[in-house]
């Protein structure tokens, strides 16, 4: 009887449900300073040591090449910084350079030779990958490091101003696959971020301009403050002026942790992408494009065109896009590109494909986000054909004024 009862709950077993639940907490230390790599500067050697400060820590470090050709001393000064800090940085190789921009996404040559040199110098999970760069060589770099060993300390040290302010602090990782941007990655937070803003100096303007788009963005979707603030400095804005620029990227890069953080939706498993504000459009720019409009200035064109929809939808009030575009024209942005009116052989708006792709990139429910005020975004879940088409036609009329 004793079996049989035995058997009995077995068979049960076979057919139960259980629900595992658990909860991870993360967190990441982003830091504000400058001149990173001056010995008696302790924010990168203090970072290293935040959870075992008894031994040497194993570091690789991988530099954008173009920050590379831009500042050829930075390579000796990462070196130097090591040596002094020797007791508990061991640099097991010279810094290496990385191809810039998209091509390291584009190519996963990139990523399987970064790949091989972890696996080389015995790189393991409780050393540490640096990854010093843009955006683009931060996020292959981060992709490196999530899936290797199944995940390895990373710390980030963004050098633009769309890395500072932006991507450089969330927690993405990815590269493309055959033409489809982001389509490789991991949600997996860094070990720790570290912002110089010396880095900033040495950009040229247009890669100065192109970061303050994101600032834009996240401004009018979440603090109308700070698009105030934005409008009241665009005199030094413009000009580049450093407290300007430091405020508002520290500004830019808070919002965004708030959202990351408070929004719900860490990794993005639902359909919403409140953060992704004027880049359905964005992203169909930059591939249509093939790049050379870059990120930040194809969220311009983006915002601009969401935010003349947004009132012909009826959701924001007339005059409110007039704000938003002048702002960023000021700032130096053109908000046009023929790309926005070109036609395929059939007949078909490119552009238009956007939608489409933005829909299954997020998959489930296409959820778009628009404005209904100054620092207020709303969701919506359809884009109306024509109207898209009337506010790229209010973009072209408005450039042809300029």
């Amino acid at each position: 009887m004793g079996e049989a009862t035995k058997h009995c709950d077995y068979e049960a077993l076979a057919h139960a449900v259980y629900l595992q639940r658990f909860a991870v907490d993360f967190e990441y230390p982003v830091h504000f300073t400058e001149r990173l790599f001056v010995a008696e500067n302790t924010v990168l050697r203090d970072t290293i040591t935040r959870l075992e400060n008894n031994r040497r820590h194993r570091c690789i470090v991988f530099v954008d090449d173009g920050l590379s050709a831009v500042r050829p001393a930075l390579i000796g000064e990462i070196e130097t910084y090591a040596s002094a800090h020797a007791a508990v940085i061991d640099l097991v190789t010279a810094p290496l350079s990385v191809a810039g921009g998209e091509k390291v996404k584009n190519e996963l040559f990139h990523v399987e030779w970064m790949q091989g040199l972890i696996q080389e110098h015995r790189i393991d999970r409780h050393a540490f990958v640096i990854a010093i760069g843009g955006g683009a060589v931060l996020d292959a770099v981060g992709l490196v490091a999530a899936t290797s060993h199944r995940g390895i300390r990373l710390i980030r040290i963004p050098t633009t101003v769309l890395s500072q302010n932006d991507s450089g602090v969330g927690v993405k990782n990815s590269v493309n696959l055959k033409g489809a941007k982001n389509f490789v990655g991991t949600f997996a937070p860094p070990f720790a971020v570290l912002n110089d803003l010396t880095f900033i100096d040495d950009l040229p303007a247009r890669e100065k301009i192109a970061g303050m788009a994101e600032a834009v963005k996240v401004a009018l979707i979440r603090d109308g403050d700070f698009f105030l603030w934005l409008e009241r400095n665009i005199d030094s804005l413009s000009l580049f002026e450093r407290s300007s620029m430091a405020a508002m990227i520290r500004r830019c890069a808070e919002l965004h942790m708030r959202q990351i953080a408070h929004g719900g939706d860490p990794f993005e498993a639902g359909s919403a992408r409140p953060l992704d504000f004027g880049h359905w459009a964005a992203h169909k720019i930059e591939s249509l494009t093939r790049n050379h409009v870059r990120h930040g200035e194809a969220v311009a064109i983006g915002i601009a065109l969401d935010t003349r929809y947004s009132v012909l939808a009826g959701l924001l009030r007339a005059g409110v896009e007039d704000r938003v575009a002048a702002l960023l024209e000021l700032l130096g942005f053109r908000l046009w590109h023929p790309v926005l009116e070109a036609r395929a052989s059939d007949g078909s708006s490119p552009i238009l494909q956007g939608i489409a792709e933005f829909r299954e990139h997020l998959g489930g429910e296409l959820t778009i986000t628009l404005l209904e005020d100054i620092g207020r975004g709303v969701e919506v879940h359809a884009m109306h054909e024509s109207l898209v088409h009337e506010a790229i036609v209010w973009l072209k009329a408005r450039q042809s004024v300029q």
